[in-house]
This record gives structure tokens, sequence and C-alpha cells, in this order.
């Protein structure tokens, strides 16, 4: 074989022996990465469940708490709450009208400006007949980690019942609880009913989302935006 021939064909050994080697290392660390990502997200499951056990009632033995911390989800173009938040904010004035909360927090995205959450929570819940002055709106909920440590931190939310969706409850009293809001929840079911579809994929994917709540908590980030303290939470107490 003529030396050049001899020559390229080792420098293709060689490649190809690299490149088998690469595949198998990728291959190695891809294994292993998807190993630490289960135990992650099983490990992450079960602090939920910990955090969140004895701690979730219907609303007719939910402990008394003096703030409902409604989490806010999709609002429809037209500017009403979606479903799934409509059976959210049913919850709180069942609590306010049965005296089991004395003011609602709701908590949400107001990301952009034509995009407004809360304040479509305060105009259901102010139709229904809570008073105005009793809702009180956080703009920068944008996820539950956020709402949760705004409550605390900028509104002085000291105890609360978290009212969501019942897949999502547990996550949501586990981190109010772990950013130091003595929680209780309540979790809404109705919904399932209206959509099982959408029920199933929400569902699925509080896997993922607990591990972020746990890594979250575990960093103490600060929320997206922090800002002043405010007051409306203590105003709508004392209001008569």
């Amino acid at each position: 074989m003529p030396i050049r021939a001899s020559l390229t064909a080792r420098l293709r050994q060689i490649r190809d022996r690299g490149r088998g080697r690469w595949l198998r290392r990728a291959a190695l660390a891809g294994a292993f990465g998807v190993v630490l990502l289960t135990a992650g997200v099983w490990a992450s499951a079960s602090w939920i469940r910990s955090g969140a056990q004895g701690r979730t009632y219907p609303v007719a033995t939910v402990p008394e708490a003096p703030v409902a911390l409604v989490l806010g989800t999709r609002v429809q173009p037209d500017g009403t709450p979606a479903p799934f938040l409509a059976a959210r904010l049913e919850i709180a004035r069942e609590l306010y009208v049965t005296g089991k909360v004395r003011a609602i927090l709701v908590s949400g995205d107001n990301m952009r400006h034509d995009y407004n959450e809360p304040e479509a929570m305060q105009r259901w819940l102010v139709e229904q007949g809570v008073p105005a002055d009793k809702v009180v709106l956080d703009h920068a909920g944008f996820d539950t980690y956020d709402s949760c440590a705004r409550a605390k931190r900028i509104f002085g939310v000291e105890r609360a019942t978290v009212v969501t969706q019942q897949f999502h409850l547990a996550r949501a009293v586990t981190v109010c609880r772990h950013l130091g809001i003595d929680a209780n929840g309540v979790g809404d079911e109705t919904a399932r009913e209206l959509s099982h579809r959408t029920w199933r994929i929400s569902s699925a994917r509080e896997y993922g989302a607990g591990l972020k709540a746990a890594l979250d908590v575990l960093s103490r980030r600060d929320p997206v935006h922090l800002g002043e303290r405010e007051t409306g939470v203590d105003d709508a107490l004392r209001a008569g």
C-alpha cells in the first residue's frame, strides 16, 4: 500500500476511534443526566407532599385565616377569567362570605399592558358581591414562588389560605410555608369536568414545576419584581 494511502487509513482509524469514544462518553453523560433528573423530580415530589401534609382542606373545614391568597392563571381575550381561574375565585368568594377569611389577595401576571390577571380577578370578585376594599391586587405574581414571596415580603402576609386547583395545591402550600407564611390551602376540583385534557396536562406538568419550586426555595431567589412594602392587605383587614 502506498505510504500516503496507509497514512490516510491510519488517520481515519484514529478519527473513528475518537468519535466512538466521544459518542460513548456523551451517551454515558446523557444517561447520568436522566438518572439525576429523575431523582430530582421524585425527591421534589416527596418534599412537596410532606410540606403540604395535613394542610389542605375543603372550604367547610379549612381553618380561618386573615387572608386568602388566590393564585392567577389564564384570562380570556375579552378580559374575563378563564374557567380554571373563575373556579379559584369562586372558592375565594365562599371563604369570604362564610367568614373564613377577611381579605383576598389576588396575585397574577400583568407583564404586558394588555394582559392583566389581577384586575380581571378583582372585577370578578366585586361583581360577585365581595367589597372592593377587601380585594388587594398583586400585579407581579408571575409564578407560584413569586406570589408566595411577594405575599410575605411585600404585603406582610403571615397567615393565609392559598387557593388554586387541586393538582397545584400541594406545591403552592409547600412553597408558601417554606417562605415564611403559615399556609393552609383549598383546591378546586370542579374544573376537572370542564376540561379533562387540560387537567391531565396540567397535572403532568406538576412534576417539572415541583423540581423548579424546590430549586427556587433552595436558592431563595428574589421575585422578578420586589419594590417597596405595600399596605394593601393591612388596609383591607382594617376596613369595616
